[in-house]
């Protein structure tokens, strides 16, 4: 980097491999930086036009990531994490929180994690009204399912709210069936707003929630393996998730600890069937693995044979363009608040794992190095300590925290990855 007096620009990043499917940009180019806002993106801006530069030559630059499934409610629920640590070493500055609070606790949500936290923070409000303090079963009492009061709330809070989440499956409905599912969408048609739900382990059955859901609302935990998935037992994509996509449903992955499996998304890759949005489900427990983060998970699809370009854009624009945020964040346009991330793509071969311990190895590894949020480059966090109620519990034969595993993973995602001997085009050391 570089000092100057008198420039126009207040930041530049010169001759990275700059890649924003949004806006057309994909080759060598710099990306200048005024009063945290986007400025120009061209070739050749001479690097006397601004007080700073990054020299980002050998890195691929990319729109902050958009992370359209996490939780944030960091110190006030079973699953928050504290948003901006991560985001130092992962180049995600646009974090939406899937349900997290609800409409007795959007207040404090407000207060303590959007108004504190550096990165922008958005919400998806639990139709149950206590949301996710505890670990499960907010939808078994179908009183706090209420309507009128999540209404309430978002009135409040219009500017925050951008969707209602509801979890649907055993045991977090109990015996109430889709019920909360039945109510989470008329709260999403009296408020205006699409909803989030969430499949995992049946009952309910899978066809009996997409039946439901509108053009517009999400499937999150889309690709997962269990008894709700979206595929049948051969593979093949279900009637009635292909009658939701025809009618405009869209589908999240929200990985997590418990909602990504291989087999699921290499079958339904094969149907021509890719996210919309690729997200972490980024919580207290998927920090620790077999997630970790949103560019682990983005090498996932990559290995799956995503193209990069549409690996970026579900991770950028897309979920920029469902939270309505489009032009303002997920894209390097001139005029978007200067949100921006550089990587680098680490080749050698990087075993991979889903939440069952299957294993799948990738070529390239999306490796973030800086992250700048409005302009200004954050310097890396170490994320807080695991919360002292989610000790790892899962049976050692998943070998999903093995010693091993944590090294690969600490080798390619550290700034001291490359002094601890892991360089361009050479195999992660076993």
């Amino acid at each position: 980097m570089r000092e100057g007096v008198g420039m126009h620009y207040d930041l530049l990043i010169k001759g990275g491999e700059v890649l924003d499917p949004a806006a057309g940009y994909d080759g060598r180019l710099d990306v200048a930086v005024s009063r945290g806002r986007i400025a120009a993106v061209d070739a050749g801006i001479p690097e006397e036009s601004a007080f700073r530069v990054v020299d980002a030559r050998g890195s691929l630059v990319l729109p902050g990531l958009v992370d359209f499934h996490t939780h944030t409610f960091h110190g006030f629920s079973f699953w928050g994490v504290d948003p901006d640590p991560i985001a130092t070493r992962t180049g995600v500055t646009t974090w939406n929180d899937a349900g997290t609070p609800g409409a007795l606790t959007i207040e404090g949500f407000r207060r303590h994690i959007v108004d504190e936290a550096a990165v922008k923070v958005t919400t998806y409000i639990n139709i149950a009204n206590i949301g996710l303090v505890g670990e499960n079963f907010e939808t078994a009492n179908l009183e706090y399912c209420d309507v009128g009061l999540l209404r309430r709330a978002v009135d409040r809070h219009r500017d925050l709210v951008l969707g209602v989440k509801v979890r649907i499956g055993t045991p977090t409905v109990g015996d109430t069936g889709v019920e909360s599912l039945r109510r989470a969408i008329q709260a999403g048609e009296e408020c205006e707003l699409p909803v989030m739900v969430h499949i995992a382990m049946g009952p309910p059955s899978i066809d009996e929630v997409l039946d439901l859901l509108r053009p517009g609302d999400i499937c999150t935990h889309s690709f997962t393996g269990l008894t709700m998935k979206i595929v049948d037992d051969d593979g093949r994509l279900r009637e009635s998730a292909r009658r939701a996509l025809d009618r405009g449903v869209l589908l999240d992955i929200g990985h997590g600890t418990g909602s990504f499996a291989f087999a699921t998304a290499e079958a339904l890759l094969a149907e021509g069937v890719q996210p919309d949005t690729i997200s972490t489900d980024m919580h207290q427990q998927s920090v620790y693995g077999p997630m970790f983060d949103l560019p682990t998970t983005m090498t996932k699809f990559l290995a799956l044979g995503m193209s990069l370009p549409d690996v970026v854009r579900a991770s950028t624009s897309r979920p920029a363009e469902l939270l309505g945020l489009a032009g303002e964040v997920g894209s390097l346009r001139p005029g978007a608040r200067a949100d921006i991330g550089l990587f680098t793509l680490l080749e050698g071969e990087f075993p991979l794992y889903d939440i069952a311990g299957e294993t799948r190895v990738a070529r390239t590894l999306l490796r973030n190095t800086l992250t700048i949020l409005g302009g200004r480059e954050l310097p890396r966090r170490e994320p807080d300590p695991r919360a002292y109620w989610t000790e790892p519990t899962w049976p050692e034969a998943q070998l999903i925290f093995t010693e091993k595993q944590q090294r690969l993973h600490d080798l390619g995602h550290t700034p001291d990855a490359m002094a601890a001997g892991v360089e361009h085009g050479q195999v992660v050391p076993a």
